[in-house]
């Protein structure tokens, strides 16, 4: 794989060139690196552990993805009026009309991603950084993750909610996500927070051979944009696709704002 791109770089002849850093902070760390909370009026340990089994008891079995998902700190990612509802498995508002997923959709799209392989994914790209919490959560089970973002205001506030963490291999991107992030490609896992009729043929461009997309996509003849999973596998005789469950997510949309 190649090395990490020198910046700045652009993301396309008229996007804005993307904002590039790791995020930072100093904290203490406790399971899996990441920080122990600090200041905060929640001892969240057991909640998190309670998220852990209601998600168990819902199919999840991946034992990395089940750690990540009880390691990260989920109430720090949203508005503390809604920090009762952090560690419930449901999708909460986090400004400019967009959600936090729920936990099982997280959970659920990162074991497909790693589809039962030991040790951690190289290069993810993950398309809608939204408030940072799956990023968080990747940041566990890849070698690194470029997250990019096209609003503006949830590119700041994911800036601001992974300050508390040190994550190093977390690299944040303010930019149009449709045509992805073709200088840290090629990656051996894509994944998409929001769903389009279709997967970008710039995100399979971007893909490695033997690598994995994971998307919401518009079920074919749907009413009502009803959207459904979709597993893409990039192999040398060509790309795979498997259609799974219905999803619900926010529309994939091209452009910054």
């Amino acid at each position: 794989m190649k090395q990490r791109p020198s910046f700045p770089a652009r993301l396309g002849p008229k996007a804005e060139a993307p904002k590039l850093g790791a995020a930072r902070a100093a904290p203490a760390t406790g399971a899996a690196g990441m920080p122990r909370p600090q200041g905060f009026g929640m001892d969240s340990a057991a909640h998190r552990q309670r998220l852990v089994q209601l998600l168990q008891k819902q199919g999840v079995r991946d034992s990395a993805v089940l750690t990540a998902m009880g390691s990260v700190e989920r109430h720090r990612f949203v508005d503390s009026a809604l920090v009762n509802q952090a560690y419930e498995d449901t999708s909460l508002p986090i400004g400019l009309g967009q959600t936090i997923s729920k936990p099982g959709v997280v959970s659920r799209m990162i074991e497909l991603l790693l589809n039962g392989r030991t040790g951690k994914l190289g290069r993810v790209l993950e398309i809608g950084t939204g408030c940072g919490y799956q990023a968080a959560v990747l940041s566990l089970l890849a070698e690194e993750v470029y997250s990019i973002e096209r609003l503006r205001g949830l590119h700041d506030k994911a800036r601001e909610n992974l300050r508390h963490f040190r994550l190093p291999n977390v690299h944040l991107l303010f930019g149009d996500g449709m045509v992805g992030f073709p200088h840290g490609a090629p990656y051996a896992a894509i994944i998409a927070a929001a769903g389009g009729e279709a997967v970008p043929q710039a995100w399979v461009d971007q893909l490695a051979v033997g690598g994995r997309l994971v998307a919401p996509v518009v079920r074919d003849g749907s009413q009502g944009g009803a959207q459904a999973l979709l597993v893409l596998d990039k192999t040398s005789a060509g790309v795979r696709q498997t259609l799974l469950e219905a999803v619900h997510f926010v529309p994939l949309k091209s452009g910054i704002a």
